[in-house]
């Protein structure tokens, strides 16, 4: 890595760096700077927008220790419950009451996702929108030169890398994805309801992966389809595959399918770095590990990294040796547990013990990680 140049060591300069503007890096900023440092959230806005997902009642805590309750407070539906048909025809409920921490909620994710960059702002974090951030070089001092966009370049201690799954930051410093699985979302978001529509999440297990399906702020219902990539399931007839569910197609026909709309198609396996923190730079986020939506825990996670790794790279900072090691061992103890309950959801559901989807997830031989 060579030195700066002349130009940037003019540059602006701030404390840290975060790469990435959703939940895990709008949390990452926000713990760095209440605890006092200067910081500049890079938000690309690249790609598709997210589309809606369910956050579980848990997340009050994490929020609040952020500084960020506010973020849920207009345009997200409150969850009542969560029903499944898992491990046989018959649908099960989980109902919000039951939550010490009251009910969960079906988020816009866009206007999450600016709420919390919003309240970032208002604690005096630096952001900004529609640009990519991409360290070009090491100071003198020991810290980065880093690129904004096209043209524009600033210093800073420390990059905290929230790119997502790509992991652009950690993997560009030597980090090694490993990916456990290959499963695949094929996704579609309906069109309004004519009149009100059931507020439930409702997952629905089938011979050759699993739906999902829950209403969005908007009216609208979001519908996916889990499988794993590589299977012939993951290309076959998505109208055709969902005539044949039981309690997802009722929760879809009250919904009319957009005209001329083909599914989009993303990466939903379980993947994580071998190293979550280098020389000058800590990962959060999907970045860090990125999990199963089975588990509903992706925006939590997400939310409990970036916190966690703000605080361990403002206390590393400050000359705590343990700090990143700590953090690491953290996300660790998380993912042990992640992989633990993944297990046990997957191994509930018998029905079709011959097929590949579910052969893979009751054999612990065939969960291999490998390098991406």
């Amino acid at each position: 890595m060579s030195p700066a140049a002349p130009a940037a060591s003019r540059a602006p300069r701030v404390d840290v760096v975060v790469a990435g503007g959703g939940p895990a890096g709008a949390a990452a900023a926000l713990a760095l700077a209440r605890a006092g440092r200067t910081v500049l959230l890079a938000d690309a806005g690249r790609g598709p927008a997210p589309v809606g997902e369910a956050l579980p009642a848990a997340a009050r805590v994490l929020l609040r220790d952020l500084g960020a309750d506010g973020a849920l407070a207009d345009g997200h539906l409150p969850c009542p419950a969560n029903r499944s048909a898992w491990g046989g025809p018959a649908l099960a409920s989980t109902d919000s009451i039951l939550d010490p921490h009251g009910h969960g909620w079906h988020l816009d994710r866009p206007r999450f996702d600016r709420q919390l960059r919003a309240r970032a702002r208002a604690q005096g974090v630096r952001l900004a929108e529609r640009t990519t951030a991409r360290p070009l070089a090491r100071t003198p001092d020991g810290g980065w030169t880093v690129r904004l966009g096209e043209r524009d370049t600033v210093r800073c201690r420390w990059i905290v890398d929230a790119t997502g799954r790509r992991a652009a930051v950690a993997t560009a410093r030597g980090a090694r994805r490993l990916v456990g699985d290959r499963l695949l979302a094929v996704h579609l978001t309906l069109g309004p309801a004519a009149e009100g529509a059931d507020t439930t999440t409702t997952v629905e297990a089938a011979p050759d992966g699993w739906w999902y399906t829950a209403p969005l702020p908007t009216g609208h219902r979001l519908l996916a389809w889990y499988t794993d990539a590589d299977l012939p399931a993951a290309r076959a007839d998505l109208v055709d595959r969902l005539a044949r569910t039981r309690h997802v197609h009722p929760l879809a026909g009250a919904h009319p399918w957009p005209p001329g709309t083909a599914p989009r198609r993303a990466p939903a396996h379980t993947a994580h770095l071998d190293t979550v923190h280098g020389d000058g730079w800590t990962a959060a986020g999907d970045a860090a590990a990125a999990f199963d939506p089975l588990s509903s825990q992706g925006i939590l996670t997400a939310l409990f990294t970036g916190l966690r790794a703000g605080q361990a790279v403002h206390a590393h900072l400050d000359g705590d040796p343990g700090a990143l090691p700590g953090y690491a061992d953290d996300l660790a103890a998380v993912r042990s547990l992640y992989l633990r309950n993944r297990r046990t959801h997957y191994a509930a559901e018998q029905r079709w013990p011959d097929r590949p989807f579910w052969q893979r997830r009751h054999t612990p031989t065939t969960h291999e990680e490998t390098s991406a």
